[in-house]
Formats: C-alpha cells, sequence, structure tokens
C-alpha cells in the first residue's frame, strides 16, 4: 500500500445517481467513510439507504458518479471490492436448519478457509453464542440471530463491513445486543458502515451521521456537529401535571400488589368502619 492510499478513506462516493425508469432514487450522492470508524447512513424507508448499500458492494450497477472501496472502483474492479467487504442485509441469512456452528463451518468451507471448526468455535466465543452454538439457529432469539449473521460475515476477517439495517423487527434487549457487536467491530479496526431509519441508533453508535434524504445527503457531520445547526437549548421551568402513572402508583405502591384482607385490617386498626361485604344474590 502506498503512502497516498494509507491517507486514502476506506469508501469514497461522489456523484453517485440512480433510477429505476421514471423513479430517481439516488440524486448525486457524495461521502467518505474513515478507515476504522462506524458511519451511519440515516434516512426514512424509500430514502435510497438500501440502493446505495447495493452499489457500493456490487450488486447494482450507479447510473452515474464513482465509488471506491478501498481504493478500488465498485464498477471497474468488483471482483477486488467482493474480497474487501461483507454485507449483512436487512434480512438474517441464517439457515435455519443447521445449528449456529454449523451455520460458521459452512460459510467458512465455502471461503476455502482452513480449520473451518476453530474459526466456527473462535467466532461463537466472540459474540456470545457458544452455549447456543450446537442448537438449530431456528431455536435463537432474534438478537442471537442478528449476531449470527453478522459472525458469518466476518469469516475471512473482511476490513470493511456493510450492515443495511441491522437492528430492524428487533425487540429493545436484541438491538442492544447488536449494538454492543457493531462497537466491538469498530474497536477492532473494521470499518462499518450502517444505514438505519432509527435516531436513537445512529446517535449511540456513529462517529459521522450523513442523512440521506430524498436521493441525497443533506448534511453529514458527528454528532455534534449536528447538534450545532439547531439554535442553543432554552432553560424553561413548567408545571408539571401528574400522570395517570403517577396516580396508579401513589394508590397502589411501586409493586402494584395489595392485599384485601390486610387493608380491611388496617381499616378497623384506626377505628374506621369496614364496609360489609355482600353476598351475591
Amino acid at each position: 500500500m502506498t503512502t497516498d492510499q494509507a491517507f486514502e478513506p476506506a469508501i469514497r462516493v461522489q456523484g453517485i445517481e440512480k433510477s429505476f425508469k421514471d423513479l430517481q432514487v439516488l440524486r448525486g450522492v457524495d461521502f467518505d467513510v474513515r478507515a476504522g470508524s462506524i458511519f451511519a447512513l440515516l434516512g426514512s424507508n424509500g430514502a435510497g439507504k438500501t440502493t446505495l448499500v447495493r452499489i457500493l458492494s456490487t450488486l447494482l450497477k450507479a447510473d452515474a458518479g464513482t465509488a471506491t472501496v478501498l481504493g478500488f472502483d465498485v464498477a471497474a474492479q468488483p471482483g477486488d471490492v467482493r474480497e474487501s467487504i461483507s454485507l449483512t442485509g436487512q434480512f438474517a441469512a441464517v439457515d435455519d436448519v443447521l445449528t449456529g456452528r454449523e451455520n460458521l463451518v459452512l460459510v467458512a468451507r465455502l471461503r476455502h478457509l482452513k480449520n473451518p471448526g476453530a474459526i466456527a468455535d473462535g467466532l461463537l466465543a466472540r459474540f456470545s453464542l457458544t452455549e447456543a452454538g450446537n442448537r438449530k439457529a431456528s431455536t435463537h432469539s432474534g438478537g442471537m440471530r442478528r449476531r449470527l449473521d453478522i459472525a458469518m460475515s466476518l469469516i475471512g476477517n473482511p476490513p470493511i463491513i456493510f450492515l443495511d439495517e441491522p437492528t430492524a423487527g428487533l425487540d429493545p434487549q436484541a438491538r442492544i445486543e447488536v449494538w454492543q457487536t457493531v462497537r466491538q467491530l469498530a474497536g477492532q479496526g473494521t470499518t462499518v458502515l450502517l444505514t438505519t431509519q432509527y435516531l436513537d441508533e445512529a446517535e449511540q453508535l456513529a462517529d459521522r451521521i450523513a442523512i440521506l434524504h430524498k436521493g441525497t445527503i443533506i448534511q453529514n457531520g458527528t454528532l455534534t456537529e449536528l447538534k450545532q445547526l439547531l439554535p442553543p437549548a432554552k432553560v424553561e421551568y413548567v408545571e408539571k401535571q401528574p400522570s395517570l402513572e403517577d396516580v396508579f402508583l401513589a394508590l397502589v405502591g411501586d409493586t402494584g400488589e395489595t392485599n384485601d384482607g390486610a387493608d380491611r385490617t388496617d381499616d378497623a386498626d384506626r377505628g374506621g368502619a369496614v364496609p360489609a361485604r355482600k353476598e351475591p344474590q
């Protein structure tokens, strides 16, 4: 690698355009991704995020513009690009008939790597899946399946990984598990390009955030830089009325458990009248 290549961004996108018949999805997209960082492409459904990822992963050709991955042109050098990346799509691509370990061994064999069993065991340990490794993938929780999917993507140690909506449809606990996995990837030097429509996900994970809207990047910067686009926050004191939750907890206690017999005894001890129970007619 030359000195110039060493300082090049891991991913460079310049003027990318893409249309499907009369629908223009990407209208000139530009951004760079620094090596070893987490870059979030934030946008609503239909903004063009997945289309852009498919172009960068050589699954789709752009109508105009250029893009490079580790210095390789995605249009002119697709083979080199594919050897440098891994792609995890919106839906986990695991084989439910196989166990977690068997899924990993299969991918390692397809990549013609030595010691596929050792590779599988290492990844199971890395992603806290050892105990579940011998169970069929169909029995794994959503978060475990997604972690297994990402683990499969890392076989061969690709320097760049594309995560397209990695937490779509996951419950809160599973999302946190995936977030921890993504942070670990970046901490070990992997460049991560993450697409998401969740604001908190971009805020929690990304070193830089690009907002894709109607096919163009309308803002690109760190979280601090993006927050500075708005006026400073004002401190205001407002009167807060009790919510129904406040009322409920005050009446029944934090546990929400009451003991009818105890309540009746307490009333009697305080000298209060204990209402007689009416038997059903």
